[in-house]
């Protein structure tokens, strides 16, 4: 218990920190002190949550504080049934955690309870840390492009076999863009004498027959992912060089944008904001190789786009060069500019839903009904969180 100013005695701030892993969940509870006050490691299931509650009812409810390391990763499984159950978890990034394990005194020892206290201790004294929350249409999203990410791994992959098997079966080689219905003419015109020829083109077969379906696949992925970005009514894939693809992407790691203070806060996020690394009486910026590669990736996605097919950006990109950047620099500062480009969009997609919803609530209730019934509770609460 500590002392408040006004006389009145306060309890004093606990977190139950966890470290998720796919078959175990440890959690540590840490004191304003640092002090472990106690430790637990459960199975991730459902017997093992009601092990983490039990732990928990141990100190008061209103000085506790839940943290999960990476709440949308491998936490998310606990995270999901925690806010299902109205309990509200702070999300401490693993970077962040990783550097109090770092700085911290002792042995030094990685493990997963050193790791759970130094998500506690994260929670504790760091600033600004978020609440996590579950939306359905980001989870959905993410996990859509995600697999679609990893199709269009396997299918390179794929191709790249099969560019081998044809090197040597054609005699002039096979053409660098490679797809299903060139291998599978390549593989008409070859003539097999030896028994290694004809294994070769057995094997181009069967992988010519696994491209196509992993063609399939992906197309099939790239309409789940449309009609998913269509439900967000996201106004993103009116951009130029932003497609329903990576509109997904953008959308389901983004999460809600009303996380992020302002553009720079996003371009940082996005690891497209120079640092800086001023010496001295030399002053300059390096390239930054943090923040979320996939949307880093997106952003390229579009600043590609756009310096082909797009005046304005053309034109920045041209003044850049004139200024002395190189090429690779010029495109950076268009990926920032980008980058805040995208953030107000977002931001604007945001403000016109709630304002949507704002004038259906006033709507209904001038015709005497509640916005607290149906559909109308659940999409405010929603624009409002």
């Amino acid at each position: 218990m500590t002392d408040s100013s006004d006389g009145t005695t306060v309890a004093a701030r606990i977190v139950l920190a966890v470290d998720p892993h796919k078959a175990s969940w440890t959690a540590a509870v840490v004191d304003h002190t640092h002090r472990v006050r106690g430790q637990l490691r459960v199975p991730a299931s459902r017997q093992g949550y009601r092990q983490l509650r039990r732990l928990a009812r141990r100190w008061p409810t209103a000085s506790l504080t839940w943290a999960v390391e990476g709440a949308h990763g491998l936490g998310l499984p606990l995270v999901q049934r925690l806010t299902a159950d109205a309990i509200p978890v702070v999300d401490v990034p693993a970077k962040l955690s990783a550097r109090v394990r770092l700085l911290a005194t002792g042995h030094g020892r990685k493990t997963d309870v050193a790791d759970a206290v130094a998500t506690a201790i994260a929670a504790l004294t760091a600033e600004r840390l978020r609440t996590a929350t579950v939306d359905e249409h980001t989870a959905t999203l993410r996990l859509l492009s995600d697999h679609r990410d990893d199709l269009v791994r396997g299918r390179t992959q794929t191709l790249n076999r099969l560019h081998v098997l044809l090197v040597g079966l054609v005699p002039t080689g096979a053409q660098r863009r490679l797809t299903a219905a060139t291998a599978a003419g390549l593989l008409r015109s070859a003539r097999p004498h030896t028994p290694a020829e004809r294994t070769r083109r057995a094997l181009a077969r069967d992988l010519v027959a696994e491209v196509r379906r992993l063609d399939r696949r992906i197309a099939e992925l790239d309409t789940k992912i449309a009609t998913a970005v269509a439900a967000t009514a996201s106004t993103l894939p009116e951009l130029c060089g932003i497609g329903q693809v990576v509109a997904g992407k953008l959308l389901g790691r983004v999460g809600s944008i009303t996380r992020f203070g302002s553009a720079a806060a996003f371009a940082a996020y996005c690891g497209v904001a120079p640092i800086e690394a001023s010496s001295g009486d030399v002053v300059r910026h390096r390239l930054c190789r943090a923040g979320d590669r996939q949307l880093n990736f997106a952003l390229h996605v579009m600043a590609i786009t756009q310096l082909r097919c797009h005046g304005p950006a053309r034109a920045y990109y041209l003044r850049k060069r004139a200024e002395g950047k190189g090429r690779k620099e010029a495109l950076r500062c268009l990926k920032r500019r980008l980058a805040g480009v995208v953030y107000r969009t977002m931001v604007r997609d945001v403000l016109t839903r709630r304002r949507r919803l704002d004038t259906e609530r006033r709507r209904f209730q001038s015709r005497g009904g509640s916005p607290a019934t149906g559909c109308v509770k659940a999409a405010w609460r929603r624009s409002i969180s």
